[in-house]
């Protein structure tokens, strides 16, 4: 049986904060308050233990172990044991979002210099693609086939003058 959803509201779930003050920071679940809350701490991220609301998370894949309710020096352990800072800058979402930062960063200048770039480097890949077209084309590889001239044609058949209806 397949499970509908991997990532589940639980003690010791890594989550996202994306809404908020502490947008962007990184917390861990301590417990369940109601289906709308939790208690989150975030104690490598420098968010202290507060409760938030569910719909300002982002669920992450990583999961700390501690027990239920635990204090925030065994939530610190586990982070600090779990390598979780590293294994986030690592993760492609983390990734994505630190470009999304880039990008929002660029003057115009350097939104400038990147044009720049992507035209040099879309020139080079056509002038790569074409070559290799040509290539091809002389190769008789790639588009239409050719039939060498020295086949022998099909006769032209005459059709038969359509019947005219008779008044």
């Amino acid at each position: 049986d397949v499970m509908p959803f991997a990532r589940y509201v639980e003690p010791g779930r890594v989550a996202l904060v994306a809404d908020g003050l502490l947008k962007g920071k990184l917390v861990s679940i301590v417990d369940v308050i109601d289906q709308t809350r939790v208690l989150v701490d975030g104690p490598g991220s420098g968010v202290p233990r507060q409760k938030i609301r569910l719909n300002q998370l982002h669920l992450t894949k990583f999961r700390l172990s501690y027990p239920f309710t635990a204090p925030t020096r065994v939530v610190r352990k586990a982070w600090t044991d779990a390598k979780l800072n590293e294994k986030w800058t690592e993760s492609q979402w983390a990734q994505k979002l630190a470009n999304k930062e880039k990008r929002a960063q660029m003057t115009d200048y350097d939104r400038f210099k990147l044009t720049s770039a992507r035209v040099k480097r879309n020139r080079a890949r056509t002038a790569v693609f074409k070559s290799l077209k040509m290539k091809a084309a002389r190769a008789g590889t790639f588009g239409k086939k050719k039939i060498p001239k020295s086949a022998p044609k099909k006769p032209r058949t005459k059709k038969a003058p359509a019947a005219k209806p008779a008044k």
